[in-house]
């Protein structure tokens, strides 16, 4: 086959570092790609949101496989332009992907079908929005309605600084016409987790689970990021935790999808808060999630592809994915300034060195090629990953590593994978 992976980032490279490998992949491109993905990947230089250039070269390349890595080309329509075109696909629709496209969307689902989430109220109006934090008390959590980057999302700790949110999305516009409306939702406590599955439209493949690290600095500190770290198992998801999240969370969601003419196919990633009362539902993504793929992708044995293929031809239940019994543990590399305000173009030396153990792999996220240098491209840069017999010894690899690249305008957290005991 000839796959065509769609997106630049870490995940991608986790994504095209996997398929790689699979016999079914005669031909690997990836577009746009970056520095690390092209030494797996032939990067083709076109943008995930050029839908007509990336139909264009897929004739002329005879891609028979498409996957879409990023949310915005998925909410965007870009799987339906490719089937559209007779172009194989592995992601959601447009109708399908407003779970992570339209936040109220989702919302009003879980209502609908009792599936357990905080409780919350859409608004547009900015005096309304005030009025119902001030009688609800902080915390409190508010989000613009629709993709905004990673950057939509304030956990506030007070009523004011709740009230200033709500002004920056209806009063400033800062997100545009993804802040056109927010959500305005219970602040839930418990331990956060993250949980894939994979879903032809009528089953659902769970595959393991992972813990993402959301906030910039260490011990949660700081601003929400698009992820700092991640590491799978993670040891708060049980077999009966799992069992709950299937029967309570992803096969009602799946159901009422179908139901409602949205069948959804792809990745469907429920971020997670394991509450006292049991797990109650964050967030939808549509697509694998970034840092976690790194982990799940070092930990995977059975072949992706394969699987990938299923969930778009609906053939899952014929689908049974191994996984190593090992843990694997992912370190983001960002560029100083990150989350606000990058610093892009220094140059990064040293990965040869650092990735010279069999059980390192570094993912690149942001980074581009200039002659021989390799230089800084993004707020997320690297992502270090590690796999060990525990957690504990995927998180002493990863680190020995991260210590061994010459980067000194790059930083990360150094308490990943504390939370599940290392």
């Amino acid at each position: 086959m000839r796959v065509l992976v769609i997106g630049s980032g870490g995940r991608e490279h986790a994504l095209c570092w996997s398929i790689a490998a699979s016999p079914l992949a005669d031909r690997l491109y990836c577009a746009p790609g970056n520095a690390g993905i092209a030494e797996e990947a032939e990067c083709v230089a076109l943008r995930p949101g050029d839908t007509a250039g990336i139909i264009a070269f897929c004739r002329r390349a005879a891609i028979d496989f498409v996957v879409v890595g990023p949310e915005a080309p998925l909410v965007g329509g870009l799987v339906d332009a490719l089937e559209g075109e007779g172009i194989a696909a592995f992601g959601p629709n447009r109708a399908a992907a407003a779970l992570e496209g339209s936040k109220g969307f989702m919302k009003d689902l879980c209502a609908r079908e009792a599936i357990p989430t905080g409780r919350y109220r859409r608004f547009r109006d900015a005096a309304a929005a005030k009025a119902y934090i001030a009688a609800e008390g902080a915390p409190i959590v508010v989000k613009a309605d629709g993709l905004a980057a990673g950057k939509g999302v304030t956990v506030a700790a007070t009523v004011v600084e709740a009230s200033a949110a709500v002004d920056a999305a209806l009063g400033e516009g800062r997100f545009g016409a993804a802040g056109a409306e927010i959500v305005v939702e219970e602040y839930l406590e418990g331990e956060e987790a993250s949980f894939f599955d994979l879903v032809d439209g009528a089953n659902a493949l769970p595959l393991a689970a992972a813990q993402d690290h959301k906030r910039v600095g260490d011990g949660d500190t700081g601003p929400n990021t698009g992820g700092m770290g991640a590491y799978s198992p993670a040891v708060a998801v049980t077999p009966a935790i799992e069992g709950q999240v299937m029967e309570r969370i992803i096969l009602p969601t799946v159901r009422a999808m179908g139901r409602d003419g949205r069948p959804f196919k792809g990745v469907l990633y429920a971020g997670l808060m394991l509450t006292a009362e049991g797990p109650k539902l964050l967030e939808y993504n549509v697509r694998f999630g970034d840092p976690e793929t790194q982990a799940l992708m070092m930990r995977l044995k059975s072949d992706l592809l394969p699987a990938l293929i299923a969930s778009r031809d609906g053939n899952l239940k014929d689908v049974d994915l191994r996984w190593y019994d090992e843990a694997a543990l992912c370190v983001v590399m960002a560029a100083k300034g990150y989350p606000d305000d990058p610093q892009r173009g220094s140059e990064i030396r040293g990965l040869d060195r650092a990735a010279s153990d069999p059980d390192i792999k570094i993912f690149h996220a942001g980074t581009r090629s200039d002659g021989t240098r390799l230089l800084a491209d993004g707020g997320r840069v690297l992502g270090v990953t590690a796999r060990g017999a525990d957690l504990t010894l995927a998180r002493e690899r990863a680190y020995r590593a991260v210590d061994r690249i010459d980067w000194p305008e790059g930083f990360c957290r150094r308490d990943i994978g504390r939370r599940g005991g290392a």
